[in-house]
């Protein structure tokens, strides 16, 4: 297999292959400050052997259920021997954008609008997006912008929320078979040609989850996952 190195991301390397699909390098940096893992954060803060490996099992396991669901993904087949997954190309929204489904009121939603709502308050499946910008704190963004700013359609749009809250399900239905609660999670979305696709991956550190009224952390949450019933 010949590949080609196109980018280097903060936990994933992405490659060329030649049959025109691409290689998603899973690697065991993980985001933080200061040595202390945090999957909020917008840097590499240390690396944690088989980091890697357990999040390409997790995106596996969801993407495979998507497809039983008949929802499309960009996956194609995973190598966990490697910590490589294949996938078809996709292009971005604009520069890169992240969809966000809340169940509970926390998080950067509880801090913009605490005076509104109490902390952990029930969503309906609460949908928003925010850019890919480290530098501006991955910003919200409103539908019509995103429309005026031809990043997307308003069916893009709509499609991708309905995408999100089906996706959301599925995954909040698994973890709730390990006892493990979803407060929220986020995606990445891409098209080929007029047809949105979920990308990238699906993994603990895009979710917040507790357990018996305890926030879990990610890499707990990965070994839960996969512990033994």
């Amino acid at each position: 297999m010949t590949d080609k190195l196109v980018y280097s991301g903060k936990t994933k390397d992405v490659f060329q292959l030649e049959n025109g699909n691409y290689l998603l390098k899973f690697k065991d940096d993980v985001t933080g400050e200061n040595g202390v893992f945090d999957p909020g954060a917008n840097t590499v803060g240390l690396s944690i052997a088989g980091v890697g490996n357990i999040n390409l099992r997790m995106t596996t396991y969801f993407f495979e259920k998507l497809k039983e669901a008949g929802i499309k993904t960009h996956y194609v087949a995973a190598h966990p021997e490697n910590d490589t997954m294949e996938v078809l190309p996709a292009k971005v929204f604009g520069k890169g954008l992240e969809v966000i489904c809340r169940y509970k009121a926390v998080g950067s939603f509880y801090r913009r609008y605490g005076a509104l709502i109490e902390e952990g308050a029930d969503l309906p499946e609460y949908v928003e997006m925010t850019l890919k910008d480290d530098a501006k704190g991955d910003p919200l963004i409103t539908k019509d912008a995103l429309v005026a700013l031809g990043v997307m359609s308003d069916k893009q749009y709509e499609d991708i929320k309905d995408m999100t809250r089906r996706i959301t399900r599925i995954v909040a239905d698994e973890l709730a078979k390990k006892g493990l609660i979803l407060y929220d999670i986020k995606f990445e979305f891409g098209y080929s040609g007029d047809e949105c696709i979920l990308i990238d991956e699906i993994a603990s550190g895009n979710m917040r989850c507790y357990k018996d009224g305890k926030y879990v952390q990610p890499l707990d949450l990965s070994q839960m996952f996969f512990a033994e019933d």
